[in-house]
Order: structure tokens, then sequence, then C-alpha cells
């Protein structure tokens, strides 16, 4: 939105000025600026709680899109750098903010191949974080696009940019792709647990805030994890308005499979018809604008007796709030018998 800054010379300027202003103030920008990405490239943001199975996810993901034909880099966006291990079959990959750190201390650049590997066709790196206690995980993850930046990030060529980011935190280096529009859309990862969609949801706060200062990132759906068919995962993408694009079932072959860094998204796996419907999903789902639910809403997805969300607030009191020192105390006050 571009905006005409009037001739202060004049009363009458300024007021028409100041009025615009709190015109401006009360629109949607949400509906006036919603333009379709020019850049070939699908950057995508995949958010979800701590250990919901995203890393699992994007791993057999990306492999299949590769099988699919097409080129993708994914990115490790979490300090755990647990994102790559799937993918090269447990083993650590190298990061950028740790290489990085190295290479500086030998006087050294950082070169593509210290910190890109691949494999069945993906491109993968880590991003990384720094040490327990000694720093802020947000800052490393906006250091560390940075550095892809020096290596080249805008001029390479690939159809998929597949980020995995860590949803739990709510802080802005985790929040940067939906902030600073670097990715056209956000997928989530849930499962059917409160957690996992409290994660869910907010995000999906975090995209509606950013879509309102005038941001074009939307939700282009969820994945559930982990499916029981319980249907609480289903009912809050429905709730929120925005599509399932698959749902992975609580599977023993999965899981164990999983857990001995085995690749299922492909055309020799049993589950490689799921992976490759859910490419497909991710490639043509549009950026939608997610409708979050408050607490109240989100908690009556749930039976009440398993989350307690029958439950009442008591308010304290302060004779509650003193406990043993809660004995009355004499008045100190001077009252005056009437004349």
């Amino acid at each position: 939105m571009t905006l005409d800054i009037p001739n202060l010379h004049g009363e009458g300027s300024i007021k028409d000025f100041d009025q615009r202003l709190r015109d401006e103030a009360h629109e949607d920008l949400a509906d006036i600026i919603n333009e379709e990405p020019t850049s070939k490239t699908q950057i995508i943001a995949i958010y979800g709680k701590g250990g919901i199975g995203k890393s699992f996810t994007l791993a057999n993901l990306s492999h299949m899109m590769a099988e699919q034909g097409k080129r993708v880099l994914l990115i490790g966006c979490d300090p755990k750098s647990d994102t790559t291990s799937l993918l090269f079959g447990g083993k650590a990959c190298p990061t950028i903010i740790e290489t990085s750190s190295k290479k500086k201390l030998a006087g050294e650049e950082v070169k593509i191949g210290d910190v890109c590997f691949k494999r069945g066709g993906v491109f993968a790196m880590e991003l990384g974080g720094p040490e327990v206690g000694r720093g802020c995980g947000g800052r490393g993850i906006i250091h560390g696009f940075e550095l892809l930046e020096k290596l080249g990030f805008h001029d390479w060529d690939f159809d998929y940019v597949l980020l995995d980011f860590l949803g739990d935190v709510v802080c802005g280096g985790f929040g940067l792709p939906i902030a600073r529009d670097m990715a056209q859309k956000v997928i989530l990862v849930a499962s059917n647990d409160l957690q996992s969609l409290y994660v869910a949801n907010n995000v999906c706060s975090a995209v509606e805030y950013f879509r309102k200062l005038g941001g074009n990132v939307g939700v282009a759906g969820l994945v559930i994890n982990k499916d029981d068919g319980t249907g609480e995962a289903a009912a809050f993408a429905k709730a929120v308005d925005i599509p399932v694009l698959a749902a992975i079932p609580q599977d023993d072959d999965l899981r164990k499979k999983s857990a001995n860094y085995q690749i299922v998204g492909t055309s020799e796996s049993q589950w490689g018809a799921l992976f490759a419907e859910l490419g497909d999903a991710v490639s043509i789902a549009p950026p939608v604008r997610p409708a979050p639910l408050d607490q109240d809403g989100l908690l009556g997805l749930f039976d009440a007796k398993d989350t307690g969300g029958d439950y009442t607030l008591v308010p304290a009191t302060a004779e509650d709030m003193r406990g043993k020192y809660g004995m009355p105390v004499e008045s100190l006050e001077v009252v005056y018998d009437e004349v």
C-alpha cells in the first residue's frame, strides 16, 4: 500500500492526513495485500511440536518429492539438528553455524560441500544452534540464514525448499519465515493430542497476526502424524479452516522403520503411495488464512473429562495469600465517636 504524503503547510492537510492514518489503522491489510508469490521456487516452512514427527515426515516427503522428479532442498532449522538424521541413515550432518565458527577460527571460508549433502536426489543441510545455555536458538537461526545468503541462497535452483522449524518456541528467530515473508506457505504437523494442537494453533495465530500487518504467508494445511483415528486433529483443521493434507497412521511398522533410520517415502515401500499423495498435495495446496481458536475453543475439541475443560475458575482471596500469617491484625485506625 502506498501512502500519499500531504502538503503539511496547511492545517486542513494535516487533519486529512491524520484521518487517513486513522482509517488505515482499521483496515484489514490481509484482505488488501494478497499477492501471489512470483518466484518459481516454493519455500515451505513446516512447524510442529517437538517430538511430533516433523523430521520423520519431512525426510520421507523430501525423498518422495525427489523421486517425483522435483529438485528439493531440505534445511533443518531446529537446534537439535535432527532433521536430516533419518535421511542420512542416522549420521550427524555438520551444521552451518558450527562449521562457520571453525572455519572462521582457521581463517577459511565455508563452502557448499562443507555443509550441504545429498541422498536420493535430496539436498540437505542443518543450520544448527548454540550449545545449551550458551546462546539464543532463535538468534542462531537468523545467523544461519545470513550465512546461507553469503553462500548464494537466492541464486540456487530448486523447485522446493523445505524448512523444518520447532513450533514450541515463539521467539522471533523461529518465526522468521512468517514475519519476513521468507516462505510462501506453512505446513503444520500435529497429532490427536492437546499439546501438539496447541502449538499448531499458536502458529496459526502468528500467521494471522502477520497477515494483518500486510504479510502474504498462509497455511497450506495440516499433516496428522501418528493418527489413532480419534479425530481431534481433523476437527481442529476444520475449526481453523485449513485442509488436512495427509493422515499418517499410528503404525508399528512405521515406528520401527523410523527408529532404524529407514526411508519409507519411496515407491519401493508399502507407504510410498501415502507420501506420493502428500507430495502432490503439498505442491498444489494454496496458502490460506487460518482462523485460530481461543483457549476455550481449543479445549472444546476434546472431551472435558480428559482435559479438565469443565473446571470453573475460583478466585483467591487476600486471606488465602497470607496463609499462616492471616491472623486478624488490630487496626490502628482512629475511630471518633459521633457528636
